[in-house]
């Protein structure tokens, strides 16, 4: 709040939730009042190259609940996977597999009414969101990205981006 302040200086509003006390991530949303009838949400600690507005404008345009932004990540298990019949037989192997998950890029766009409907000042998640969205059919788009992206929050991953700050950089665009 100190270094952007109401974000006038950079042409945009910035709006700040306040919790008393821990919301998780959508139920500080409650606590704004003026939220637009559509808007960008994003954690803090992700980097990318997304184009915000066309995300945005596919958001818009497709008349979406919620939208996510979604990215392909890797999970590689470090260790030889066995799967045995029901007589303790081996009956598959695979060795140090890789799986492959489209994962939230914890960037999203909200109808108002989305967050209109929760309860306020109420510790309310993302995974809360998405498990009560699939329950009530609600209408949650799927933006896949193919670009880069690198959540932060992860203690290697900000090791990493601190390592490679200078080819990052140039990803996301940035100038000296």
């Amino acid at each position: 709040m100190a270094y952007f302040g109401d974000g006038k200086k950079w042409g945009v509003n910035i709006d700040y939730s306040l919790e008393q006390k821990p919301l998780n991530t959508i139920g500080p949303l409650t606590l704004i009042r003026d939220l637009p009838e559509d808007f960008l949400v994003m954690n803090s600690d992700v980097l990318c190259n997304l184009d915000f507005k066309k995300f945005f404008k596919e958001h818009v345009r497709t008349k979406s609940q919620i939208s996510v932004a979604a990215c392909q990540r890797d999970s590689v298990v470090d260790f030889g996977v066995l799967k045995y019949d029901s007589n303790n037989y081996l009956s598959e192997f695979y060795e140090k597999p890789v799986y492959r998950f489209e994962v939230s890029m914890g960037v999203y766009c909200f109808k108002r009414s989305v967050i209109s409907k929760l309860l306020k000042n109420h510790s309310y998640g993302f995974d809360q969101l998405m498990i009560d969205g699939i329950k009530n059919k609600s209408k949650i788009r799927i933006y896949p990205f193919n670009g880069f992206w690198l959540d932060i929050g992860r203690p290697e991953d900000y090791q990493y981006a601190d390592d490679h700050y200078l080819e990052i950089k140039k990803k996301l665009g940035l100038k000296a």
